[in-house]
């Protein structure tokens, strides 16, 4: 073990040889120093980058070096200041903001290694330490890139990592626990809606044995660097080290932080593994996927390239369509995968998948991405799990609903996106927010005793406003409002990320006040069905080990949750599939990361993959069948099929097909429809591999074989006349 800590020690300076280093740097985006928020007062900080010189009267002479930015001019003033030589109260020397004397910043910054996966939670809280803790909730298991705090402070999920305020020398540590290169860090504030806290300015230390210590030096000044940190809470700043360090342990070392505030921090390190030859250290996982797919993130041109490329290896399975544009004109394109692609079959179901709502939610965009390289790649490959899927039901991938909103946060990058950045298309609109709010309407009709007599309790209209010019409806919205239109899609889900848990609606608590409140729909069980599979076969989700994302912990209860019971959302995308078409559509949250790095793609990939296929499968959990004329044996467009005990109706297909999702059990089926006799039989559903056949035959009203009949100028038949005669003297 010495002998391998003696190596590695080769590759780092050792504490007091004062080797010299390229300085870090500050990205583009992060503000000087001297426009943060006061840092310090002189009775409570040091202002200088080195410790004053101690003078025989007690005192200590230092420079001090002030920035003054006025109307793009940077002015330099320069003055002597006593100060007696008390030890900071709240923090250790603040870095210089004489960019002469300071670090040495090269232009731009260019991460060379991956995320060490704090974000990600690979790295697990046991890897985590610190000097001190405010509390439980503010632990250093909480000092994650962003992390997401609970409503309340003082909770167990609060949005930092933050030092105790009486610890002058705080401190925020990482075990590799393998050799390791550490390149850079990324930092930011306290997630809070209370408290603003976030550090200013930082060093960083490494060790092998988490006792000896160096640290990271200029290679200007040859002391030890300090890094300029966060001028709020959220945006991440990226530091690299003047040096890529090889060892073990990673500590940063809050030297300054916001006047009022505290030593509060979340961290991602950015890390490349080192080869251990003699096998001293347990292996590292690797993360990986058999598949030979593409495994990087795709901006729009190598998303459409990428596609294209599919549809070229799989002509026979694929067509590529865009269903309309983005606010700045990019195509919202689609991958359908189908034996017939470009024609609806008779008693074939349509899904669909859509990803990319929110622009800085890529994992979604990817992981259908892959999934349609996957089903193009096992297709020609005879797999017979994929062959079924293609010739039973058509699918529909729509990988980027909001394309404009990914193009800016793959601009930023995976580590430097945030958590915002991107959310909202290019007008601003969060699109899950977006479609027509036809919950309320409903209920209010219900209360009032309408439903389903009066109001209809399924394909609810538009709502007027929603329809005039001046409307807030963003073009990605009414996109996929006219998609949803054209196609008689039966099943959905809409892939986000941020958690790892699947929602269901309603997603619109029906007490208008309240922020969160079960609510669910007629077909609850279907719903909990659906998500429940998607769950249980994503990986992630299974992990019993694995902690709580942000400030929930949902595999308490399946990792499944009325989207209600979470938060309220009035006009998801979900709700308006339910109550304005025939689908059924859950949200499926995909990691805890929203954009993680590319090297994590192929385990996402693994985690998400049979979740994807057994989810698409679920389409033939139910009955389905064709609503045909018994006269005509054509089929019926638009009639009803209503379910007993179930306040929810679909409609049939313009060639008179349907399907029904339901749980396993007996039902009393009633088809209807404009013109013709309401028919209604018993329709089992098992267990077995489905959907199970329910048809129906309709007859025509004698009135609507009447109409008809003159319509086209016709002779009535004497049956007919005599039934309408009888008809006419019960009427009398």
């Amino acid at each position: 073990m010495w002998g391998l800590l003696l190596a590695l020690a080769a590759f780092a300076p050792a504490v007091g040889l004062g080797l010299g280093a390229p300085s870090a740097s500050v990205p583009d985006h992060a503000p000087p120093a001297t426009t943060e928020a006061p840092i310090s007062t002189p009775a409570q900080r040091s202002s200088s980058a080195q410790p004053p010189a101690e003078k025989s009267n007690g005192t200590s002479e230092q420079h001090v070096r002030i920035r003054i930015i006025k109307k793009k001019k940077i002015i330099m003033k320069k003055r002597k200041k006593l100060t007696r030589p008390t030890p900071p109260v709240t923090a250790g020397p603040p870095v210089t903001t004489n960019p002469a004397k300071a670090l040495d910043l090269p232009e731009k910054q260019e991460p060379g290694c991956p995320p060490l996966g704090l974000e990600s939670l690979r790295v697990t809280d046991s890897q985590l330490e610190a000097s001190s803790s405010q509390s439980f909730g503010l632990g250093p298991h909480r000092g994650r890139l962003n992390i997401q705090s609970g409503l309340e402070d003082g909770d167990l999920y609060d949005g930092a990592w933050c030092a105790e305020e009486q610890d002058s020398e705080p401190w925020f540590q990482v075990d590799a626990r393998h050799p390791t290169r550490f390149s850079g860090v990324i930092t930011q504030g306290r997630n809070s809606i209370w408290r603003y806290d976030w550090v200013t300015s930082y060093k960083v230390q490494f060790s092998n044995d988490s006792r000896t210590w160096w640290g990271s030096r200029n290679r200007s000044s040859g002391m030890d660097a300090v890094f300029p940190a966060n001028s709020d809470p959220e945006t991440p700043v990226l530091n690299l080290l003047p040096e890529p360090q090889v060892a073990r342990f990673i500590r940063l070392l809050p030297q300054t932080w916001l006047q009022g505030g505290a030593s509060c921090l979340r961290a991602e390190i950015l890390a490349c593994p080192v080869s251990d030859p003699n096998s001293l250290f347990p292996e590292a996982p690797v993360l990986g996927s058999p598949d030979p797919l593409d495994f990087r993130h795709h901006n729009y041109k190598a998303m459409r390239k990428l596609m294209k490329e599919v549809n070229e290896q799989c002509p026979n399975i694929t067509r590529v369509y865009s269903i309309g544009k983005s606010h700045q004109g990019l195509k919202l394109y689609v991958m359908e995968m189908s034996d017939q692609p470009g024609e609806h079959e008779l008693g074939e179901p349509e899904v669909r998948y859509v990803a990319g709502m929110h622009g800085n939610e890529a994992l979604g965009r990817e992981l259908l991405l892959l999934l349609m390289q996957f089903l193009c790649r096992e297709f020609l490959r005879g797999d017979p799990r994929v062959t079924r899927l293609l010739t039973e039901m058509r699918i529909h991938l729509l990988p980027s609903m909001n394309p404009d909103g990914y193009e800016t946060a793959f601009r930023r990058g995976s580590e430097l996106v945030g958590w915002a950045e991107g959310r909202w298309n290019q007008q601003g609109i969060d699109l899950n927010h977006n479609f027509a709010d036809l919950n309320t309407p409903l209920w209010e009709a219900e209360d009032d005793g309408l439903v389903p007599d009066t109001v209809p309790n399924h394909h609810l209209p538009l709502p007027t406003y929603y329809t005039l010019p001046n409307a807030t409806v963003a073009p990605e919205t009414r996109a996929v409002i006219q998609w949803m239109e054209r196609i008689p899609f039966v099943l959905s889900a809409n892939l986000h990320g941020g958690e790892l848990v699947v929602s269901y609606p309603f997603d619109m608590t029906r007490t208008p006040w309240a922020a969160r409140e079960l609510t669910p729909t007629p077909d609850d069980a279907v719903f909990r069905w659906l998500s429940t599979v998607y769950a249980g076969t994503n990986r992630a989700m299974q992990d019993p080990d694995r902690r709580p994302c942000h400030n929930q912990d949902f595999s308490l209860h399946g990792n499944v949750i009325n989207g209600a019971d979470w938060h309220t959302v009035p006009g998801s995308m979900n709700d308006f599939s339910y109550l304005h078409t025939n689908c059924f559509e859950v949200t499926v949250e995909l990691s805890c990361d929203k954009f993680p790095h590319e090297n994590e793609l192929p385990q996402e990939w693994e985690n998400n993959k049979d979740a994807l296929l057994t989810y698409l499968e679920q389409v033939r959990m139910g009955i389905a069948g064709v609503v045909r004329d018994k006269d005509t044996e054509l089929g019926i467009a638009d009639a009803v099929i209503a379910v007993d005990g179930i306040n929810h109706d679909v409609t049939t297909a313009w060639g008179g097909d349907y399907w029904r999702l339901l749980t396993p059990g007996d039902y009393m089926v009633t088809a209807s429809a404009e013109g013709y006799h309401t028919v209604t039989r018993s329709c089992r559903v098992t267990f077995e591999e489905g959907p199970m056949p329910c048809n129906f035959h309709l007859t025509k009203t004698p009135k609507q074989r009447l109409r008809e009949l003159l319509a086209a100028g016709a002779k009535v038949p004497p049956d007919l006349r005599r039934r309408l005669e009888r008809l006419r003297g019960q009427k009398d």
